[in-house]
């Protein structure tokens, strides 16, 4: 495939680097610098090879079943938007940014652990009612405090070397077994971390099980007078049961960068349960809204992208059988065969080439539980014609010739 005929859709304002990179590339480039809804993207999808998109741009089944993309680009970490198994089964290897941003949130969630910490948000709003409140009560320092964090992965992890920094004790729960770094020591469940933990933070991805991980009860498992953070997703806490606790006093504050619902664009108006609480800091989903991390996450998924579409190699696809192959040798045609995995396939092609009388200059393979993946690079004579039969066979889900 050249270059010059692939397209690619940017949605969501996409930082103007990446048009900027992508265009160097001799990629066209198509922008709508919003969320489309499902209706608008499939329209906008015709014609489309990638795209680009952040996490308010949903890719359903019937979104991915009704385009011919040969990849996504998700700018952001998360990648629950995306149906990844369709994606799997369509040929369609999705590319995020798993530590783009990681910096930018977990620096944000230390100045969401001061301005807790010293009311500075409430102070803030006095004064711009014109009310002088100094006072020490309810402000604390967070040396010799314990950070509690749920979900231990490339930006929790940062948290808590940043937060023994200031003085902090750091107790970590992840259903995954994870190395310490620095003093964290690990909790053995979710109830533990809460009971022991004077602020918590949230880093969990979207998933069936973490939707409402924070509860009613395990509110109740948390000290009186503790914090809660949630910069992950919206789904993870229960609003109206942290409204209630804020109510009450139970919790003495909490800060949400995230919600169930947000709005589609900055001129939708924004209603939450949680507005004019007290003690309560509401952010815009900006975690990772750095000019550091935009570019970061730019330069990280541009690459992947590159990468496979000059090479076929889909390393770090989230969906996809990990696969680095070299750049492409110049007296040999690439072709890229994605099919069922299942037993008897190789043979098949092998067959195919065997007959077209092509000879192959090197091969690789790599397979997940729903696909295999094979590159082969062929002498230029009949590939053409040798690619077509590829993808007629009926275990192919899609063939794709690089030259």
């Amino acid at each position: 495939m050249n270059n010059k005929n692939i397209t690619v859709l940017l949605t969501e304002n996409i930082h103007k680097q990446a048009e900027i990179v992508l265009k160097e590339l001799d990629f066209k480039i198509k922008r709508l610098n919003k969320a489309p809804s499902e209706k608008e993207l499939v329209t906008n999808l015709k014609q489309v090879n990638v795209l680009c998109s952040r996490s308010r741009t949903h890719i359903n089944k019937n979104v991915l079943l009704k385009s011919n993309l040969n990849c996504i680009g998700v700018f952001c970490i998360g990648v629950s938007q995306v149906d990844l198994k369709t994606a799997c089964e369509k040929g369609v290897p999705v590319f995020n940014a798993p530590y783009g941003n990681t910096r930018s949130v977990a620096e944000m969630v230390i100045g969401l652990l001061v301005a807790l910490s010293r009311s500075l948000f409430d102070h803030s709003q006095n004064l711009h009612k014109g009310i002088w409140s100094k006072s020490a009560e309810g402000c604390f320092e967070l040396r010799g405090k314990t950070l509690g964090i749920i979900g231990y992965g490339n930006i929790g992890s940062q948290v808590s070397v940043l937060a023994e920094a200031f003085g902090m004790k750091t107790l970590y729960y992840d259903i995954v077994s994870k190395l310490p770094i620095g003093n964290a020591k690990p909790s053995f469940n979710l109830k533990n971390l809460l009971k022991n933990s004077d602020f918590v933070t949230l880093h969990v991805p979207d998933t069936p099980q973490t939707k409402k991980l924070i509860r009613k009860k395990e509110i109740s498992w948390m000290k009186k007078g503790a914090y809660l953070i949630n910069t992950s997703r919206g789904t993870v806490v229960d609003i109206l049961a942290l409204k209630q606790a804020l109510k009450t006093k139970y919790l003495a504050g909490a800060a949400m960068d995230v919600f169930p619902i947000e709005p589609k664009s900055n001129q939708e108006e924004f209603r939450s349960p949680l507005q004019n609480m007290e003690s309560t800091i509401l952010t815009p989903h900006v975690g990772g809204s750095t000019e550091e991390a935009q570019l970061s996450i730019v330069f990280e998924v541009c690459k992947s992208l590159k990468r496979f579409l000059k090479t076929g190699s889909i390393q770090n696809s989230v969906n996809f059988p990990d696969l680095l192959v070299p750049a492409i040798e110049p007296k040999v045609t690439r072709v890229i065969n994605i099919h069922k995995n299942q037993p008897g396939v190789l043979t098949e092609i092998n067959k195919l080439v065997s007959r077209s009388g092509v000879n192959i200059n090197s091969q690789y393979l790599a397979t997940n539980e729903k696909v295999g993946y094979l590159i082969m690079d062929l002498e230029k004579k009949n590939v053409q014609k040798l690619a077509e039969k590829m993808s007629k066979l009926e275990v192919s889900i899609k063939t794709r010739v690089i030259v």
